[in-house]
């Protein structure tokens, strides 16, 4: 037998009634001996917690560290600034980008504390 795909199973779902998914939970307890709604459940909180990484962060530039040109430079290449205002981030601190997905923020914290700096994300 073929192995099914995950997108054509959820597609045969999504054309059942509740009385055909419901058979097909009691199918699936009957031959495996596992309660399909019980492990979904379980599930949820994993689910929702991956969520809540999704949101938006601001990278926060606390120091530059000691490899300031290095660290300017990556500042201008993030966030198009010129060199003054790169060279002023640096000295100063602060926001280096605000609302970018959590990815792109785990991104640029990583290349910049590669170069030396001190980041948090808010």
């Amino acid at each position: 037998m073929a192995k099914i795909k995950t997108e054509d199973f959820i597609a045969s779902l999504k054309e059942m009634t509740i009385l055909e998914v419901k058979e097909l939970v009691d199918a699936m307890k009957e031959e495996f001996g596992v309660d399909p709604s019980a492990v979904a459940v379980a599930a949820a909180p994993a689910a929702g917690a991956e969520a809540t990484e999704d949101v938006n962060k601001t990278v926060v530039l606390k120091s530059a560290g000691g490899n300031k040109i290095q660290v300017i430079k990556l500042l201008k290449e993030i966030t198009g600034l010129g060199l003054v205002e790169a060279k002023a981030l640096a000295d100063n601190g602060g926001n280096v980008k605000e609302n970018v997905p959590a990815e792109e923020a785990n991104q640029i914290k990583a290349q910049l504390e590669e170069a030396g700096a001190e980041v948090e994300l808010a």
